[in-house]
């Protein structure tokens, strides 16, 4: 789907039926300032702007959770001007929109490796995610410092310690016990995953997952990713027949997988 078809869009977010679970990869900021002539940090400080707007739709339209891939294990990598302005965005973000959070009943998580941020984020990001978790109208959980196969690795290695302390054992190790040690594992399962700026791939993000999710990729890029190209991604997922490994008449007889 084009920037001009998105732009046509209905402002009015589809109603049923939607995904539980929605997850984006925010991709194409530095494209959208290079286009433009300006630095990449002011293709992230309006992706910022896209942040705040997609929040408040998802939490309206009635998502259960919304998972936003804001910062990569394999970002840190990036120049460093790049990623201390990422942090110096991340932390104002965090705490311009405190208030709303709170107030508009959005409990706030993150999932990766958090201890590596540093305390200017941490700080706001501990506080609010402490202060949001009574919170129940919907989840919004950034992935910070995250990768799908870290995340991986990091459950195989706390069931190998069980394992090894003789507290499981290696026979009884099934999808829903490996599961559970996912960090995602108290959120629902994930329906819908967006990357944006046309690219197609979902870069090591929420691997396990994404196993039955259904993707959606759009050639708009991030910055210009608004509550209306929200829409048009929810309602074509309404157009989706989610078979679970089942056959399409099986789900039509209402023979569902479990």
């Amino acid at each position: 789907m084009n920037p001009e078809a998105e732009s046509t869009a209905s402002t009015q977010l589809p109603r049923s039926p939607l995904p539980r679970h929605v997850a984006i990869i925010m991709d194409g900021n530095g494209r959208w300032a290079e286009t433009r002539g300006l630095p990449r940090l002011e293709g992230h400080r309006e992706g910022a702007k896209s942040v705040r707007d997609v929040v408040r739709a998802a939490r309206r339209s009635g998502l259960e959770a919304l998972t936003l891939y804001a910062f990569s294990a394999q970002n840190w990598a990036r120049p460093s001007e790049e990623v201390t302005g990422l942090m110096e965005l991340l932390r104002d973000y965090l705490i311009d929109e405190r208030p709303e959070i709170i107030e508009n009943g959005i409990q706030l998580r993150a999932i990766g490796d958090i201890d590596r941020l540093p305390a200017l984020v941490r700080a706001p990001l501990d506080a609010l995610s402490t202060d949001s978790a009574a919170n129940s109208d919907m989840v919004l959980n950034l992935a910070l410092s995250y990768g799908g196969r870290e995340s991986i690795a990091a459950a195989a290695q706390r069931l190998a310690k069980r394992v090894a302390a003789g507290e499981l054992d290696p026979g009884d190790l099934d999808v829903e016990q490996f599961g559970a040690e996912m960090p995602t594992a108290k959120l629902p399962g994930l329906d819908l995953l967006i990357r944006t700026s046309g690219e197609q791939r979902i870069s090591n993000f929420l691997l396990w997952e994404a196993g039955y999710a259904e993707l959606y990729f759009t050639e708009v890029l991030w910055p210009d990713f608004r509550k209306e190209a929200l829409a048009d991604a929810l309602e074509e997922y309404q157009t989706r027949e989610r078979r679970f490994g089942l056959t399409g008449a099986q789900i039509e007889s209402g023979d569902l997988a479990p």
